[in-house]
């Protein structure tokens, strides 16, 4: 039986073609500048965004962190959304490796505006760290896969200009967030001061992030990076993955927010399965089970025995990503199972895996 895992878009294997690229891509040694595939990537992604640099790295943890070191030294504040994976999935890095505190705010979705903002910035005196960065995140993760409208991206960031303080992008799944809302590149682009993309969830590589911003920043964060342990040597491998997924894995993302709005529809028609939002935007879809049904961890061990992964996100709350490991049958092939088990029960099934999923 073929296993359809819906955990997240993290577990994406390279495709063959993929694959071939990486084994054939020219390297040298990337921490001497000498790797051609990293500096073609690193060149396309600046030009992309209409930025003056970036800069390759092991992680969308790792971008996200040198991002923040950029902006930032040991005693400042950032701000960001309560839901945001820099403050919630990454180790607690902004203070063990900078020094820095997060201050969380609330908002719709995980979608801060000014509105959220006001008022937030501390008073320049000594008993108080200084506010200093805001963190967005587009697509949100937690706030159920939302997009920022490019509006309101400008507006923070004109706000943050104001405010004296800098803005930085997590844009884990941010192609996504382009695709569905209907903006470029360069309009991301010119919102903020450092923008991080991953590319081992939606674009389908095995790992690989980048940090986008001008050229001093990146400059910065080159330094920053190999601090962190993140200098890494014939690096052309990971980045021909990053530039072939650049070329035939977005356009495509539509057909993975296409699944997951499919998913959604099945998943409204079964009684004990609540919450499942009326709008899909991009490849998340989160819901909440019936108390009486079992919790979101015994629901995953139901699932997982009919060959279906999902992520429990603790309690009764569950998340489903879809990626393009997923074809057309298997949507319906999720939906019927999730009203198999519904139908069957599975509040006295053992308790398999662990929740929440971080990505």
């Amino acid at each position: 039986m073929r296993v359809i895992d819906l955990r997240s878009d993290t577990v994406t294997r390279p495709t063959m073609e993929m694959r071939r690229v990486m084994a054939e891509a020219e390297v040298g040694d990337d921490v001497m500048g000498e790797d051609p595939t990293v500096n073609a990537l690193e060149a396309r992604v600046a030009e992309l965004f209409g930025r003056e640099a970036a800069v390759v790295a092991c992680s969308g943890t790792q971008s996200n962190q040198m991002g923040v070191r950029v902006h930032c030294v040991p005693g400042d504040e950032l701000l960001i959304h309560e839901t945001g994976h820099i403050c919630n999935f990454e180790g607690g890095a902004p203070a063990a490796l900078s020094g820095v505190t997060v201050r969380t705010l609330t908002g719709p979705g995980g979608l801060l505006d000014t509105a959220d903002l006001e008022g937030r910035v501390r008073v320049n005196d000594q008993h108080f760290c200084r506010t200093r960065l805001v963190c967005l995140e587009n697509t949100t993760n937690l706030g159920g896969g939302r997009v920022y409208p490019l509006e309101v991206m400008e507006r923070v960031y004109a706000w943050t200009r104001e405010q004296g303080l800098k803005c930085h992008l997590d844009g884990a799944r941010l192609f996504n967030a382009i695709v569905a809302g209907g903006y470029s590149a360069k309009d991301v682009g010119r919102c903020f001061d450092t923008i991080s993309i991953c590319f081992s969830k939606g674009l389908g590589c095995p790992f690989g992030s980048i940090l986008v911003g001008d050229g001093e920043d990146i400059r910065k964060a080159r330094r920053i990076r190999k601090l962190f342990g993140g200098g890494m040597r014939q690096s052309g491998i990971m980045a021909a993955a990053m530039l072939y997924s650049l070329e035939h894995h977005v356009a495509r993302l539509a057909e993975d927010h296409e699944h997951a709005r499919r998913i959604a529809a099945g998943l409204r028609r079964f009684e004990g399965i609540l919450n499942v939002p009326e709008t899909v935007e991009t490849n998340l879809i989160f819901f909440d089970l019936a108390k009486e049904c079992g919790t979101a961890v015994q629901f995953a061990g139901a699932m997982r025995e009919a060959g279906i992964l999902i992520g429990p996100m603790g309690g009764q709350r569950v998340r489903m990503v879809t990626h393009l490991d997923i074809a057309e049958a298997d949507v319906d092939r999720v939906v019927r199972t999730v009203g198999e088990c519904v139908e069957r029960g599975f509040r006295d099934r053992p308790v398999q895996g662990k929740g929440p999923f971080s990505r």
